[in-house]
């Protein structure tokens, strides 16, 4: 039998529902991982072992079970997890009370049988592309360790980058599930906005926050997504939204897909690493079709206003009583969040309505739009400056570059990761209209079945 840490969140999970592992086998196996690797990583801040073992024996007593029956799972620790201060990636929140209770998507996801066994590292308050946190230190990239995990779920994505868990969650304001992922070589889901539930969570901007998973496989990711899904009362984005499996789709791949792939400015500003993977994925397709999302710069320039400005209202007591128990790298941003004119914002989201629909009437016309998830692979820790188009811009914020123009509107996409060998891998950025997550997965499916699309453990982490 391989080691647990190289099989699927379904192939634990079938082996557990057909008794040929128990749930705390596959736990006991997980946490003994993190035990052995995780100082290489820096993913977890905390591991909940006893949580998670007495959960794991209720799973083998027949008392939870489901579709992720003893898949062990790990969440961003801005993720509410009864008995915990929800850290956010801060020092300030070291002083909450408790969580009374698990956030909405932890609980549905142990109501399918998963275990959570921890909390992960993130920038703070989800304000970055790195997760080089001052306070917890950075998350490395298992694929390198001198180079980042990215942000602001790096902690997220080095867990499943080195098998330490076959599942986590992250959350997404401006690609911060899709900037890790790619990075890490793995896939992720942010979906449609309003889609999953965020009660439970420290949210950074409120019009632009989604939660989402990562994991090694399409079918892992719809899993999760599934067992996610439904409608919650106490978050206003999410009060309607019924449930819409994808998984049964997966099947059908990209057949009758009407896929393009984005030209102006996301080819522009696409370098020539990610303009490689994104051709594997355009080849594999069978892809003729460019498309041009519409003022797609405009639109990254206004999710910065906007985002700033939430971000800065949110944090603008702390602020000014205790400025110094910040991150520095997030506070002054937060701070130059308060000083946004009101005009700016005003601009930017009557922008954002214009934008909307603009970028609905391109999926009149096509169902899947491709592009890179990252303009470049992961950068080394602490460097400021990357090449981009044969000039230098700051890393923190170009990285997540393609991704924002997306979750601007709230689009449902998925990275599907492409493995280089002896490279760094990097992602393809799937992007479907809103509430057509089973859209952007089945090309995410159909990539991996093509053999393009793969996210094995990362080799230092294998042995």
């Amino acid at each position: 039998m391989p080691d647990l840490f190289t099989l699927s969140a379904a192939e634990l999970a079938r082996r557990a529902r057909e008794r040929r592992l128990t749930a705390t086998a596959a736990v006991q196996a997980a946490l003994a991982r993190i035990d052995t690797l995780d100082a290489r990583y820096n993913s977890f801040t905390v591991v909940t072992r006893e949580r998670a073992l007495t959960r794991a024996a209720a799973v083998d007593r027949g008392e939870a079970g489901g579709p992720l029956a003893g898949v062990p799972f790990a969440v961003k620790n801005l993720f509410d997890l009864a008995g915990l201060p929800t850290l956010a990636g801060s020092k300030i929140n070291r002083e909450l009370a408790p969580a009374a209770q698990d956030a909405v998507l932890v609980r549905r996801l142990e109501a399918a049988g998963a275990v959570c066994v921890g909390a992960l590292n993130m920038d703070e308050y989800a304000y970055g592309f790195t997760t080089e946190n001052a306070h917890y230190g950075p998350s490395r990239n298992p694929h390198d360790v001198e180079r980042i995990a990215g942000g602001s779920s790096g902690g997220s994505a080095a867990a499943v980058a080195a098998g330490l868990v076959p599942l986590t969650l992250g959350s997404d304001t401006n690609g911060s599930i899709r900037v890790p992922a790619s990075l890490c070589g793995l896939f992720g889901l942010k979906p449609t906005y309003g889609r999953l539930p965020r009660t439970g969570s420290y949210l950074f901007a409120a019009s632009f926050d989604h939660l989402g998973p990562f994991a090694r496989s399409a079918e892992d990711l719809a899993l999760a997504y599934d067992a996610m899904q439904g409608p919650d009362p106490h978050d206003p984005a999410c009060a309607q939204r019924a449930v819409d499996a994808v998984l049964p789709s997966l099947a059908q791949g990209a057949a009758g897909l009407r896929i393009a792939v984005a030209g102006g400015w996301f080819a522009q500003n696409t370098g020539p690493e990610a303009a490689a993977v994104l051709q594997q994925a355009v080849q594999a397709l069978g892809v003729t079709r460019t498309v041009e999302i519409p003022e797609a710069a405009r639109a990254r320039a206004a999710a910065f206003v906007i985002t700033m400005a939430e971000g800065g209202n949110l944090h603008f007591a702390d602020l000014k009583l205790r400025p110094l128990d910040f991150d520095f790298a997030t506070r002054d941003r937060f701070i130059a969040g308060t000083l946004v004119p009101a005009h700016f914002v005003t601009q930017a989201q009557r922008f954002r309505q214009w934008y909307r629909q603009a970028v609905a009437r391109v999926f009149d016309e096509v169902d899947v739009i491709l592009t890179a998830a990252t303009p470049v692979p992961a950068t080394k820790i602490g460097q400021v400056m990357m090449e981009l188009n044969g000039q230098q811009v700051a890393a923190r914020p170009f990285m997540g570059m393609l991704t924002q123009p997306i979750s601007f509107v709230g689009l449902p996409a998925v990275v599907a990761p492409v493995q280089r060998a002896g490279q760094l891998p990097i992602g393809v950025q799937i992007i479907a209209a809103p509430w057509k997550e089973d859209h952007a997965l089945r090309v995410a499916a159909a990539l991996q079945a093509a053999g393009v699309a793969s996210a094995p453990i990362a080799p230092g982490a294998q042995a």
